[in-house]
């Protein structure tokens, strides 16, 4: 029987969301964040090997939508994203201590549910392990295995710290979505390119209407 998941994705407070998108959307950026999230959070309900998914936010204009996805909400410490993190997966182990507890960026707006469920079942062979970002320096996923601990390293080159900390590297072919996050632009228009959820290319379609 295949191992499932509980998978933590942490929201920022939206005013501090997506600052490296400002120029390229103007007025429209906590949109994007709120709906590049929602495609996030509902990529990965769908996904067969996940049984659920908990947000960490403070920002009840994220919380809403997200709960309405059937995600279910715990309040965001602001103390890090680490803490965040980590304040999730102690949420998750309390529900479901059987589960394996990961750790999911919310940047992530090309998701597809199947390349998910590719990188949580290599993740479920190793103790820990992490998936890089399209950059190889950042991490977009992060996960350990039932009764593990929970020791994520996110921040800045966390690829690097991720491998320091014994986590084992997953880079499956076919994951391009799950490694695609969203911080500038060009990272956008590299999603776009893979293809958008609904939510994401709603808002991308105001944005720069076709010509």
């Amino acid at each position: 029987m295949s191992i499932r998941w509980s998978l933590v994705i942490p929201v920022k407070t939206l005013v501090a969301a997506k600052t490296r998108l400002a120029a390229a959307t103007g007025p429209h950026r906590t949109r994007l964040a709120v709906a590049v999230a929602c495609d996030t959070v509902a990529a990965a309900l769908s996904c067969p090997l996940v049984a659920r998914v908990i947000v960490v936010t403070a920002d009840p204009a994220a919380a809403g939508p997200l709960t309405a996805l059937g995600a279910e909400v715990v309040h965001d410490p602001d103390r890090g994203l680490n803490t965040a993190l980590r304040t999730g997966a102690a949420h998750a182990v309390r529900l479901a201590p059987g589960d394996a507890v990961g750790a999911l960026q919310a940047d992530l707006p090309a998701l597809r549910p199947a390349e998910l469920a590719t990188a949580l079942a290599c993740a479920a062979e190793f103790d820990q392990s992490f998936v890089p970002d399209a950059l190889d320096v950042g991490t977009t996923f992060y996960g350990v295995r039932p009764g593990r601990p929970f020791t994520p390293r996110f921040g800045g080159e966390s690829r690097a710290k991720h491998l320091a900390g014994g986590a084992k590297e997953l880079c499956p072919e076919g994951i391009d979505s799950v490694r695609r996050d969203v911080d500038t632009p060009d990272d956008l228009r590299a999603a776009i390119a893979l293809g958008l959820g609904r939510h994401t290319a709603a808002v991308v379609a105001e944005l720069w209407p076709p010509s």
